[in-house]
């Protein structure tokens, strides 16, 4: 059986358990879990000070990341541990039997937004920042910024794109590619980077990020797991 991390004891080892810290990957299963309502317990795993390296904690994340996530009653009743956030809103919106729509058809559709935001957006806009904010004095030429910056541009106009006419980006009601990829586009206010990426001249993404925010659970979500 997994074992929870001794770093980070359960008070109720019966919900579950959420390690993780609130950067744009941890926020999306912190609003998840608050949106759904389901029962868990939060433990800040600070990436600062290198906690995702713990012994215990690499047993249930070997890739060293966060989030990730222990429910103690998941398929057949047993523990299971899972890592990376894609995996985890999936799992989460099946077991809540919430934000995934049930038409065959728009849930493919979300799951290739979903995808969209791990494969693309949320790497491009991660390079984009660290680029534009943490590497500007420690390279030797702006190829990585241009590239990365260019990169950002191009994958926000294809969200403005398909938010073109849409409150959210599959269907008429919020699912879990909205909720994957809005903590990435609202990354951009710590990388303070709307300038270089022209936000402004994006105004379906910037109305679309004002109602995800304005939901009390993404409030609530956004802060767990926060320093």
């Amino acid at each position: 059986m997994i074992n929870f991390p001794k770093r980070w004891p359960a008070s109720n080892p019966d919900i579950i358990q959420l390690y993780s810290m609130a950067t744009p990957n941890g926020q999306k299963i912190g609003i998840m879990l608050e949106e759904t309502g389901l029962a868990y317990e939060s433990h800040l795993i600070n990436i600062i000070n290198n906690d995702q390296f713990d012994e215990d904690y690499l047993k249930i994340n070997p890739n060293n990341k966060i989030p990730s996530i222990i429910d103690p009653n998941g398929p057949n009743g047993e523990r299971i541990a899972l890592m990376e956030s894609g995996a985890i809103l999936m799992y989460l919106a099946e077991k809540s039997g919430q934000f995934m729509p049930e038409d065959e058809a728009q849930r493919w559709e979300t799951l290739q937004w979903l995808f969209f935001q791990k494969a693309h957006l949320g790497p491009m806009l991660g390079q984009f920042g660290h680029f534009f904010k943490f590497a500007k004095d420690k390279t030797t030429d702006n190829y990585g910024l241009e590239r990365y910056t260019g990169e950002a541009k191009r994958l926000l106009g294809v969200v403005e794109k398909r938010l073109q006419g849409r409150e959210w980006i599959v269907g008429d009601r919020m699912t879990i590619a909205d909720i994957a990829i809005v903590p990435w586009i609202k990354c951009i206010d710590f990388y303070e980077g709307h300038e270089a990426l022209q936000t402004h001249s994006l105004p379906n993404v910037q109305a679309y990020l004002t109602r995800f925010m304005d939901r009390p659970a993404v409030q609530r979500g956004v802060k767990v797991c926060s320093l």
